[in-house]
């Protein structure tokens, strides 16, 4: 028997109150008993929303008209802001940002893990919430999103049949084959906007192809920037398939529009995703790297390297990191998920030894490089699956940790690990989280044995839903002595 199919106008919820923020940051309010997550609300609103999915228990709605506005709600200063998925809050003052992240992080610790949340520290704001990136990637697509303004309307109904269909920005949410044109972007500092739009203006004129994301064919695909606090820049061009007549002619224009880069490179990837890990770097001028500088430390950072993208928040996240762990100076630490050993190697003047383990081999070789580079000689790092290297064994031969730093991905850590974790007994346990949502189901694994001492939020991508937590853990048998 065939489902009735839902028929006539969208529902539509007059005067609804939004009250609160969701976990992917959208406004909540409350219609009855129907959840209703509205896109782009902000606690405070009133707003007639027209429901565009509708569940059982909750709907997803969009603002039909804001009747009255919210006292926290802002103009965004971005004109992309609302088709662009990059910063979704803007319309929401940062004061109130900050509130509702520390919220969001308060409410899954609770909810998911059954802690006690009344001792939470304050959330650590960003110093700075525009340019604060130093890593973008753009997108380069023959299919250009459109907005209602390329749309004619009338007897000329549909796209001018002579618009500009090349766009060289980032994914439309939800569209994985449509690419918003960048004009401006708020989150990366100059020179940044200067190079993206040099590009694009460069391969309009030379009549190169921008890459057709269903039919994977064209000569341009990507273009990643990077910049550091040294005042380095990276810029790292991929093609899909170019001459290389082509590859010289726009790295060649690169080179000379923007004497100031340190790293200018390019990939050729005809794979059929975009991920460059497999990929071979070509250096087309200067070094293949640029440098990076942390609290007296140098980072080498190349076009593979992972590194917190928010440079300056960065230090205020490991400081606290640090501050947690309360080093005296004789311990023995594990220092997991390590990335590109920048907080093994951050801690290491302050503790006996630092044993880092990562699953990319690639940046394990960036950790030893950065420990070699700055004198570090008490590091040692692995590479390999977390839980296939963290064994028994492995703690035999490198001894039991006196403290544990985990930073792991969104997904959180691997049941195994935190296994191991409670077998080895550490003394504490610094979690650092980018998900509080997947912390907090570790935690509750981990209170077993541990105890919450500390927990603050820090706030590394304003403008975004998201936020980091650092939560300290004491082992329950040492608190007892």
């Amino acid at each position: 028997m065939s489902r009735k199919r839902n028929s006539g106008a969208p529902m539509a919820i007059p005067d609804l109150l939004i009250t609160d923020i969701a976990e992917e940051g959208k406004g909540l309010g409350r219609a009855g008993e129907l959840v209703v997550f509205v896109d782009k609300a902000v606690p405070g609103d009133v707003v007639d929303a027209k429901v565009v999915r509708k569940k059982k228990n909750f709907a997803e709605a969009v603002i039909e008209q804001l009747t009255k506005a919210s006292d926290l709600r802002t103009s965004p200063f971005c004109t992309h802001f609302g088709t662009c998925g990059g910063c979704k809050w803007q319309h929401m003052g940062y004061d109130a940002q900050l509130h509702f992240k520390q919220k969001s992080v308060d409410a899954a610790l609770q909810r998911l893990a059954k802690i006690d949340t009344s001792g939470m520290e304050p959330i650590l704001g960003s110093a700075k919430n525009t340019y604060y990136r130093n890593k973008l990637e753009f997108t380069f697509s023959n299919k250009r999103w459109l907005d209602k303004s390329d749309i004619a309307t009338g007897e000329q109904a549909g796209p001018d049949p002579d618009l500009q269909m090349n766009a060289l920005g980032f994914h439309v949410p939800l569209r994985f084959d449509k690419i918003l044109d960048i004009d401006h972007c708020w989150l990366q500092a100059d020179p940044s906007n200067a190079i993206r739009n040099r590009v694009r203006a460069y391969a309009l004129d030379k009549g190169l192809s921008f890459y057709d994301l269903r039919n994977h064919e064209g000569n341009l695909r990507n273009l990643i920037i990077r910049t550091s606090s040294t005042g380095e820049l990276m810029v790292v061009v991929v093609f899909a398939y170019a001459g290389q007549q082509e590859i010289d002619g726009v790295m060649g224009d690169l080179k000379a529009a923007f004497p100031e880069i340190t790293s200018l490179l390019y990939i050729v990837n005809q794979k059929k995703n975009d991920t460059i890990f497999d990929q071979e770097v070509i250096t087309y001028a200067g070094r293949d790297h640029i440098f990076e500088e942390m609290d007296g430390l140098k980072f080498k950072i190349g076009p593979k390297s992972f590194y917190q993208t928010n440079s300056e928040q960065a230090f205020e996240l490991y400081k606290i990191t640090k501050e947690f762990a309360g080093f005296e100076g004789g311990e023995l630490v594990y220092d997991l998920y390590t990335g590109a050993g920048t907080i093994a190697n951050f801690v290491a003047r302050s503790v006996k030894q630092v044993v880092g383990v990562e699953y990319v081999p690639s940046a394990i070789e960036d950790a030893k490089f950065n420990s070699a580079m700055n004198g570090i000689g008490n590091t040692v790092f692995y590479a390999g699956d977390m839980k296939d290297i963290l064994t028994g064994a492995f703690v035999t031969a490198h001894g039991r940790p006196d403290v544990v730093i985990t930073d792991p991905p969104r997904a959180g850590m691997h049941p195994d690990v935190v296994a191991r974790l409670l077998e080895m007994e550490a003394e504490k346990i610094v979690y650092v989280s980018c998900n509080a949502s997947t912390q907090a189901r570790d935690l509750a694994l981990l209170k077993e044995k541990y105890g919450v001492a500390r927990i603050r939020p820090v706030d590394m991508f304003p403008h975004t839903q998201h936020v980091e937590n650092v939560v300290l853990l004491r082992l329950k048998k040492q608190e007892n002595q």
